[in-house]
């Protein structure tokens, strides 16, 4: 699939979902953005960092494929609880009006069926864990169902989505362990710093729809400050998640190393960020699965 949007949708075309699905499966499909995958990279990878963290030796295959496939259906569920919520906001913003629902391509009613779907894939999975990894993932819901409501409220809904979307950072040491340390904590806290960067230069592709839809955004709030506020949360994120690895292990030079590239990513991001270029805001936002890869291979290498 191609990196490259057109300007008009945030739809990718021609992609796997056009080639391999029947037609009447590809708009459920768009419906959980599995056309767009980084989602997923971004719920996930907490997940398996704090997984990786926490186990002796290298990770349980059947456990990360767990966080694997609910990652996958739950963003997915996300995703469609979103535009359900957002329906008419996205109708109104041109790079999703193209959206399943606002386009008519789905039905509301359908589209509740198919979240009530997902939720008890979902619901499935996270039985397979232990007492508190479940009732982690189940208060996760409360989070996921107010995120959408946020951008009508404040300027700040990136800080509500990085409190969602690291939960997983916690759930993978409970899943382990049964309980929570500071190791967890230290991961949620940097991802949730990293999330607000990220989204923060995601953000900066829907200012103009924003304005026009009445909905706030962290990048209306920062506009041209938005480089250094990146660089900031950044900066506290991958010292947090440095910290995260020297409690359970000793220094790692393997680590250390990677961590560094990672940091450099970072940087990379915002010395070259463009904020009013929508195509580099999207490639530097994407790129933070390569940040969470690098951050992951130095967590399963810590032991050496």
């Amino acid at each position: 699939m191609s990196e490259h949007q057109t300007p008009r949708t945030d739809i990718p075309r021609q992609g796997w979902v056009d080639f391999i699905l029947p037609s009447a499966a590809q708009p459920y499909a768009r419906l959980m953005r599995l056309d767009r995958p980084i989602g997923i990279w971004l719920l996930l990878l907490p997940c398996w960092w704090s997984l990786s963290l926490a186990s002796v030796g290298m990770p349980d295959p059947y456990v990360a494929g767990l966080f694997l496939l609910g990652a996958i259906v739950m963003r997915g569920a996300g995703c469609t609880y979103n535009d359900i919520v957002d329906r008419d906001i996205d109708a109104k913003v041109e790079r999703t009006s193209t959206r399943p629902l606002p386009s008519g391509q789905i039905s509301i009613l359908a589209a509740t069926v198919f979240l009530a779907g997902q939720l008890i894939i979902g619901l499935l999975v996270l039985l397979q864990f232990n007492a508190l990894t479940i009732g982690l993932g189940i208060s996760s819901l409360g989070l996921v169902a107010i995120y959408p409501f946020m951008k009508r409220i404040t300027y700040w809904p990136q800080a509500w989505l990085g409190l969602t979307f690291n939960w997983g950072a916690l759930m993978g040491w409970t899943g382990v362990y049964g309980t929570l340390n500071d190791t967890a904590l230290l991961l949620y806290v940097g991802g949730f710093f990293w999330t607000l960067g990220y989204d923060a230069i995601y953000a900066h592709q829907d200012k103009e729809g924003d304005l026009l839809a009445g909905v706030k955004s962290v990048a209306l709030a920062l506009g041209t400050h938005t480089k250094p506020f990146v660089a900031f949360v950044y900066t506290i994120s991958i010292a947090l998640i440095a910290a995260a690895n020297l409690i359970p292990f000793p220094f790692s030079y393997p680590t250390a190393i990677l961590l560094g590239f990672a940091a450099i990513h970072l940087a990379w991001q915002v010395i070259t960020l463009d904020i009013n270029d929508h195509s580099n805001c999207l490639r530097r936002f994407k790129s933070n699965r390569d940040f969470g890869l690098l951050v992951l291979t130095a967590v399963l290498l810590i032991r050496f």
